[in-house]
């Protein structure tokens, strides 16, 4: 291993590089940058390919701007590697193994060595203290565990940071409650919109959820706006702070906001390097200005990723509480994925096993709302013409649809059944989506 490690303590219990200055920074990326674009080429036959073609070579990268020059890696390549072809290691050299929902019914797979669970846990670590957790704090952990990075990033890195961890898991509502009261959690880790139930079921019960032993709430694996952060502080008492990743990149940690200033998520620049575009253009936009966020790892050795396209639009701004720039507020996204309680899912995948199912007609609309504090999904298709009423047929079929949906995408669904013509038609593109939540 080539890249330089940069650790050790700095001032406040920070890790040095969290105050470091620009040139500093700037310096050890290029470094790791160096080392990250060789590594994959050397070992990765897709990234010697697409290098080659597009003219470039690791020894082009003299400055960070160079980096431009490269292509993007995109979600598709991923897909089309399934599972192990962009492992730059030896898959017995893989200790870990996580996937996320893909496009199609292949989930998009990442390999970890023990250095890259190493490194994820140590930026978990500093993410929670950026947080406000501390050692000795007993960390809940409500986001799921399994190929879902949530529950296992989220608890190895408070591990890491010398806490105790509480491995929960999603569900269970009046369990986490019960367990928020025994165990008397200082920080929990869940999506928002779960922390919402969790409040509502302390009222339910009777309990001042004010009142619980909360005192930092750090939330991710969906956007969420000021006001759900506004009213999930008011309703518990606590400091809400966000967590910003995504299993291709590494997983929770890729950037985090601090409790002091709460203005925005802190990339770790020493691991991943930002880059913001145009998302039709492909060119790099100035600090500021907002587009589509691609990210470079700099030390993952299991899955490098050069320049991966993450689809999620925001804008680089500069540093306040530590000397690393941060995320503005993750203002949607430049393709079709939507997140469903904290799942990635994708139209095509829904269209995918309506048509496999040869039971529908080909047209089908997704509505997608809020029911109280969690999102909801309504799939509406077409029974077939001339297939009669189909009746108890059309239950049945329903109940399938709804079954394989959740086997294949991780998420339940309500299906409505809809009569031959009933959905609208477009001359143009069609209207698969219907997102109430954006009202």
């Amino acid at each position: 291993m080539a890249y330089t490690t940069a650790a050790g303590k700095g001032p406040r219990g920070l890790d040095r590089i969290e105050s470091a200055s620009r040139d500093e920074i700037s310096q050890l990326q290029l470094e790791r940058l160096k080392w990250s674009v060789g590594h994959a080429y050397r070992n990765v036959d897709h990234y010697r390919k697409v290098f080659d073609g597009a003219g470039v070579h690791p020894d082009d990268i003299r400055e960070l701007a160079d980096l431009a020059r490269f292509p993007f890696l995109n979600k598709s390549d991923l897909r089309d590697h399934y599972p192990f072809g962009l492992f730059a290691v030896p898959r017995h050299k893989v200790v870990r193994i996580h996937a996320s929902s893909g496009t199609t019914g292949k989930p998009t797979v990442v390999g970890y060595t023990q250095r890259d669970i190493d490194t994820w846990a140590g930026l978990v670590a500093r993410s929670i203290y950026a947080a406000g957790g501390r050692p000795g704090d007993i960390v809940h952990v409500a986001y799921g565990y399994g190929l879902f990075t949530g529950g296992l990033g989220a608890h190895y890195g408070a591990e890491r940071l010398g806490c105790s961890v509480v491995p929960m898991s999603g569900g269970q509502t009046e369990k986490q409650v019960q367990l928020i009261l025994d165990f008397q959690p200082d920080v929990i880790m869940v999506t928002p919109s779960y922390m919402l139930t969790i409040a509502e079921e302390f009222e339910r019960l009777g309990l001042d959820a004010r009142g619980c032993s909360l005192r930092v709430g750090i939330f991710g694996a969906e956007p969420w706006t000021g006001a759900m952060r506004h009213e999930i502080e008011q309703r518990l008492g606590l400091d809400a702070v966000d967590i910003y990743g995504l299993s291709e990149v590494m997983g929770p940690g890729v950037a985090n906001e601090c409790v002091e200033t709460k203005d925005g998520l802190v990339l770790w620049e020493d691991h991943f390097y930002p880059e913001v575009i145009d998302p039709e253009t492909g060119a790099v936009l100035p600090d500021g200005e907002e587009g589509e966020l691609v990210l470079t790892s700099l030390t993952k050795e299991a899955l490098p990723v050069i320049r991966y396209r993450t689809r999620d639009r925001t804008r680089l701004l500069p540093p306040t509480a530590r000397s690393m720039r941060r995320l503005g507020r993750i203002n949607g996204r430049t393709d079709d994925m939507l997140i469903i309680r904290g799942v990635n899912v994708f139209p095509s995948q829904i269209e995918e096993i309506i048509l496999n199912e040869r039971v529908f007609a080909p047209t089908y609309l997704l509505e997608v709302d809020r029911e109280g504090h969690l999102d909801s999904l309504t799939v509406h298709v077409e029974w077939p013409a001339g297939a009669g009423d189909g009746g108890a047929g059309r239950e049945a079929a329903a109940r399938d649809l709804a079954h394989h949906v959740k086997s294949s995408v991780g998420i339940s669904v309500r299906v409505k059944v809809v009569d031959p013509g009933a959905l609208e038609r477009s001359a143009g593109k069609a209207r698969r989506v219907i997102d109430r939540r954006r009202r």
